[in-house]
């Protein structure tokens, strides 16, 4: 499972630019982010900097790795949302979340999937 890892706004920004291009060199991705972002060769270093300490990406020989991918990233953000919002509770997030809207019969579907999926199987029978 991936590690509880808050991004901040500038984090999340060079983030998005490194996973969509991923790889890349660091002179590349200063380029990008100057071009993209308007930002100078020392901010990208920064940021870069904090989210390989971060461990969300690697730059070793100026070659930039992912480590934690973006679906992981999303993951660990809705999981750590569900916690401090719901106290955990997935029922009472997906209760929220539909707020009286119906599902169509598809997204009903897929959900029953995903629970049969992810359920738990007691052996102890």
């Amino acid at each position: 499972m991936a590690k509880n890892i808050n991004l901040t706004e500038a984090e999340e920004k060079l983030a998005a630019l490194i996973w969509r291009d991923a790889p890349l060199t660091s002179p590349d991705l200063v380029a990008l982010a100057e071009r993209e972002m308007n930002w100078k060769k020392s901010t990208t270093y920064t940021v870069l900097k904090k989210l390989c300490d971060k461990g969300v990406f690697k730059n070793e020989n100026a070659n930039i790795s992912v480590i934690l991918t973006h679906d992981e990233q999303i993951a660990c953000q809705s999981r750590r949302f569900v916690e401090d919002t719901f106290g955990g509770s997935l029922p009472k997030f997906i209760t929220s979340f539909f707020g009286g809207r119906n599902l169509t019969p598809e997204q009903a579907a897929e959900l029953k999937r995903l629970i049969e999926e992810h359920e738990e199987v007691d052996n102890h029978g």
